[in-house]
């Protein structure tokens, strides 16, 4: 590339005056360009895309490549382009590097991508010049020149008669080897025998033929069904409709599966009607149900004691017969909305309801009575003839005409000459005052007895009670007071009630100290610490030494009662201690020959009486054991305690051969001289 440079060199000037000699100068230089540049791709590599079956010749998209050299001198910038790979599918133009296909239809379905490498060479392309390469890849894209097309004619499917409405049944999906909105397609069932029972929708995500339930399926009425499917694309291009046609079809058939149905009531809401006074066991309707499926298996029926709680009704498990099992209340519940189960009798798992809406008929079973609880209020001023009362009923029977209620004044009182009543023919009566002059000293209240009468088939009746109460009025008719009048005691002075107060205090003083000294007499006599110390239960844990302890105890002494005891007596105690029999001491007699009866008795009042005579005991109760136990049987004791002192021929001296264990008892035992152990 040639430049140019303008520069100032330095002036000529005296060296003596400092003044220029000559003026200034410009030079000029001049630089000759060379080819020392490559051409060079400054947008590359490339991207581009063609449509497949484009024809021949279509551009692609065009390269552009740029020489720094000088292009007014020589040939160094001036460049031409060529393909180096990407022949025979593409070629280029050498000058202006527009790139254009060089096969027609190319197909994306067979290849969808191609990578060119283009070159650009200076000099205008001789030997010598200089060169740049670029990649461009070329990707065809797609369009609709593929009609779609199912890979079977025919296509089969089972589905359960179970199978709920919009459900999905199948799923077809006819392939195009297209892409992008050029593989849309819709779907539509042109024919067939479930026309009204399918429809087929399109899956936009992946372009299936959705076929979706629109009615139940019921294998006893049909079990197949037969369907003719189209797919269309969306978007056909009347370029290539040489290519179709764009559409295809297949036929689908669907097999329904038999499943085990429940039973099916003939009615799902059945209305019955009863009256109240049937009897237990009136057959009230009848509930049908039938097994749809081929087999027509029996039906059992039963109730849902959930809406029976208090089980007023029974369904016979055969027939569906409903009747009464308890009497019945229209009043407490006038309707019973029951639900009723069919089962199939060999396949308890599946089961249907129906309602049976039964409806109570009412009968004239309840009396009328008053319709509130009235209080009635008399003016002592009141006059002759005067309404004191609008009294009405109610009736808990509905029937069917309407409530007429009839009102009297009851027996017993329908003479009286206080009252009377007025029946108004409109279900209500009114209560009137026969005279005037009421006082209430003479009567506070008065009790008038009504009698209310019903329009039903049997008419009932009720009496009802009616109180008056006799008030004080003003001129208004306003109640001021009622009830009767208390009387003021007159001619007590204050000195007199002041003396009944004192007495009243008196009396309450006396109780308080004779309270007072009662409960000082129940103090015990000994101190609270010498109680606690006579109470507590003190522990030891001391086990005897069976046998072999001879030493707290003489046994032959316990066991003997006649002993000689202590002749001292206590000087604070007289005792007197009754028996049974009475003897001196010199006739009494050994308690073994008193009766068995009597034996306890006397022993236990010996020892009562020694309690009482011995003067170390405290002067209070305590507690004696009498070890004593009875005379026993003509065969005396059994016990081993006395076997030394009896006359026993049994030979003891083995025990000495038993070991150390036995010494004690061979001691015992085997020793002719035993006796001397317990003396």
């Amino acid at each position: 590339m040639r430049t140019r440079e303008t520069f100032t060199p330095r002036r000529a000037v005296d060296r003596l005056t400092n003044l220029p000699v000559e003026p200034k100068s410009e030079f000029v230089v001049k630089v000759q360009d060379i080819n020392d540049n490559e051409p060079k791709f400054l947008d590359g590599p490339y991207l581009a895309g063609v449509p497949e079956m484009s024809p021949l010749g279509t551009m692609v998209v065009q390269v552009a490549a740029t020489d720094a050299d000088d292009p007014t001198y020589g040939n160094s910038a001036r460049v031409v382009y060529s393909i180096i790979h990407g022949q025979p599918y593409f070629s280029v133009e050498p000058k202006t590097g527009v790139i254009r296909t060089a096969l027609p239809n190319m197909d994306r379905e067979t290849r969808d991508q191609y990578v060119l490498v283009i070159q650009a060479k200076d000099m205008v392309g001789q030997m010598g010049g200089l060169s740049g390469t670029t990649s461009v890849t070329v990707t065809l894209t797609d369009v609709n020149d593929n009609p779609p097309r199912f890979t079977h004619s025919n296509c089969q499917y089972t589905v359960l008669e179970s199978l709920p409405v919009q459900s999905v049944v199948a799923r077809i999906k006819a392939a195009d080897a297209d892409i992008g909105s050029n593989a849309e397609m819709d779907y539509r069932i042109m024919d067939g025998d479930g026309l009204g029972m399918f429809n087929i929708t399109t899956d936009e995500d992946t372009q299936e033929g959705v076929i979706i339930l629109l009615k139940p399926l019921d294998f006893e009425t049909k079990s197949s069904f037969s369907l003719r499917v189209e797919a269309t694309n969306r978007n056909i291009d009347s370029n290539f409709l040489s290519l179709g046609p764009f559409s295809d079809t297949t036929s689908v058939k669907v097999t329904v599966e038999d499943v085990n149905e429940p039973p099916i009531f003939s009615a799902p809401l059945s209305k019955m009607v009863v009256s109240e006074d049937a009897k237990v066991g009136t057959s009230i309707g009848k509930v049908s149900a039938h097994d749809p499926d081929t087999s027509s298996s029996a039906i059992r029926y039963s109730i849902d004691r959930n809406t029976d709680l208090e089980r007023y009704f029974n369904v016979d498990a055969l027939s569906g017969v409903i009747s009464t099992a308890k009497p019945l209340d229209r009043e407490a519940n006038s309707v019973h909305n029951l639900t009723i189960f069919a089962i199939e009798s060999r396949e308890f798992t599946s089961n249907k309801h129906c309602i049976a809406l039964i409806t109570v008929l009412d009968i004239n079973d309840n009396a009328p009575v008053f319709a509130i609880d009235y209080e009635t209020i008399l003016c002592e001023n009141a006059m002759p003839g005067q309404v004191i009362q609008t009294i009405s009923a109610v009736d808990k029977d509905e029937p069917l005409s309407g409530h007429r209620f009839y009102f009297a004044l009851a027996a017993p009182v329908a003479g009286n000459l206080n009252f009377t009543l007025r029946d108004n023919k409109d279900n209500t009566a009114s209560i009137l005052t026969k005279r005037g002059g009421f006082r209430r000293q003479e009567q506070p209240v008065y009790r008038l007895p009504v009698l209310i009468v019903d329009s039903g088939s049997p008419a009932l009746s009720s009496t009802n009670t009616l109180s008056v109460r006799v008030c004080d009025c003003n001129a208004d008719g306003v109640a001021l007071s009622c009830g009767a009048v208390a009387y003021t005691a007159t001619g007590l002075s204050t000195g007199a009630l002041l003396a009944i107060l004192g007495c009243i205090i008196t009396l309450l003083v006396m109780v308080l100290l004779i309270v007072t000294m009662r409960r000082r007499r129940k103090e015990p006599l000994i101190l609270e610490e010498e109680r606690d110390i006579r109470e507590n239960i003190v522990r030891y844990d001391d086990e005897g030494g069976g046998e072999e302890d001879t030493e707290a105890f003489d046994m032959v002494t316990l066991r003997n009662l006649n002993v000689i005891r202590d002749p001292n007596v206590r000087r604070d105690v007289t005792p007197d201690t009754p028996t049974f029999f009475h003897y001196t001491s010199a006739t009494r007699p050994s308690y073994k020959s008193l009766p068995d009866n009597v034996v306890f008795r006397e022993f236990i009042w010996e020892r009562l009486k020694d309690a009482d005579v011995d003067p170390s005991a405290p002067p209070y109760d305590s507690l004696q054991t009498y070890a004593f136990e009875g005379s026993g049987s003509v065969a005396e004791s059994l016990s081993s305690l006395e076997s030394l002192s009896t006359d026993s021929d049994q030979n003891y001296d083995y025990l000495t051969n038993w070991g150390p264990r036995f010494k004690k008892l061979a001691d015992l035992y085997g020793n002719s001289d035993g006796t001397s152990v317990f003396s």
